[in-house]
């Protein structure tokens, strides 16, 4: 996976404006700006939608956003993706077609299939989901999907990680996706199923 610019774990409102009470985590924030690459501007209820947040706090995360100049007005209600937010999304140039994404996922699936029938596997696979901006049917091209796995080695029913743990699971992972130029494994996180998301397992 493409390494990414510094950025924070989640986005808190600024003091002395008001908020909806929680604190919004960056990566999701993120994997919208991805999913926002190749579009000439979106508005917040775009955000909204894709996110599953109300709009009242769309809102508020477009002007965290901005203030760290990862997103620019385009116009009235219109605001699109600066180059920093491109980049630290790790958004790329949509280049595959939305079939030939979809026959990875269907590919990713039977492998998913197979790791929790091998009872030699160091792990098995408990969660998965699919999201990215192959979801959006306007894109006649779209990046590779992400996907979120969560990892449980055999007889474990709650996760533990250590600082080895997470090194062992990365490695899991990219032992996993293989050759898929269309996917791209990463370690779960309870927002992936929050947003706009296709589930596997």
């Amino acid at each position: 996976m493409t390494p990414r610019s510094e950025h924070p774990a989640a986005l808190h409102p600024k003091p002395g404006t008001q908020s909806t009470g929680s604190v919004f985590p960056a990566e999701a924030a993120l994997s919208f700006l991805k999913d926002t690459k190749g579009a000439v501007s979106w508005n917040p209820g775009e955000m909204a939608a894709v996110l599953g947040i109300p709009r009242k706090e769309a809102d508020q995360v477009i002007a965290l956003l901005e203030a760290q100049g990862y997103v620019a007005r385009a116009e009235k209600n219109q605001w699109m993706t600066t180059a920093a937010g491109e980049s630290v999304s790790g958004a790329k140039m949509p280049r595959f077609g939305r079939q030939n994404v979809e026959e990875a996922l269907k590919s990713f699936n039977g492998r998913i299939t197979d790791v929790n029938k091998d009872k030699s596997s160091a792990y098995k696979i408990a969660k998965a989901v699919a999201f990215g901006d192959f979801l959006l049917q306007d894109r006649a091209k779209v990046q590779a999907a992400d996907v979120g796995v969560r990892l449980l080695p055999p007889g474990k029913v709650i996760e533990l990680r250590s600082a080895s743990d997470a090194k062992a699971e990365a490695r899991f992972l990219k032992d996993l996706r293989g050759k898929m130029q269309m996917l791209t494994l990463r370690p779960y996180a309870d927002w992936m199923s929050k947003r706009l998301h296709r589930k596997l397992i």
